[in-house]
């Protein structure tokens, strides 16, 4: 008789074995979470990483608070507070990190204004430019 398993038991699995995809999932979470501010999404994203990674008692032990307080975190249907995210993340052995959501284009009028072009010995036969920031 083959065995079926929950998708709880294949995802604590994955994340055991691959840390890459544990952190990627997280990853995911937090993208959901901020674009659609679904916080219980997020949440059980995290738990599910801190559950394959050790469970509630042992990642509290690592950030130094009683299970109670990571576990209603964890359910709770508020965004967790700043710090003790921050904890948990790093017990976890990664952190938030800020980025830009669309690639920072230089503004054209600061460039203009920063940067001059200078032309020197222009002759019949050839020309050079230099550009020179101030």
């Amino acid at each position: 008789m083959r065995k079926y398993r929950t998708w709880e038991e294949i995802l604590m699995e994955r994340f055991t074995s691959d840390w890459k995809e544990a952190i990627g999932y997280l990853d995911v979470a937090l993208e959901e979470y901020q674009e659609d501010g679904d916080t219980p999404f997020f949440l059980m994203g995290l738990q599910n990483v801190v559950e394959a990674q050790g469970g509630v008692s042992a990642v509290a032990k690592k950030i130094g608070v009683v299970p109670q307080v990571l576990s209603d975190m964890l359910s709770s249907e508020k965004p967790p507070r700043i710090d003790l995210l921050s904890a948990v993340l790093t017990a976890l052995g990664c952190r938030l990190s800020i980025q830009p959501l669309k690639p920072i284009e230089p503004n054209a009028e600061l460039a203009a204004a920063e940067t001059s072009i200078v032309t020197s010995e222009i002759s019949a036969s050839s020309s050079e430019v230099s550009v020179e920031k101030r």
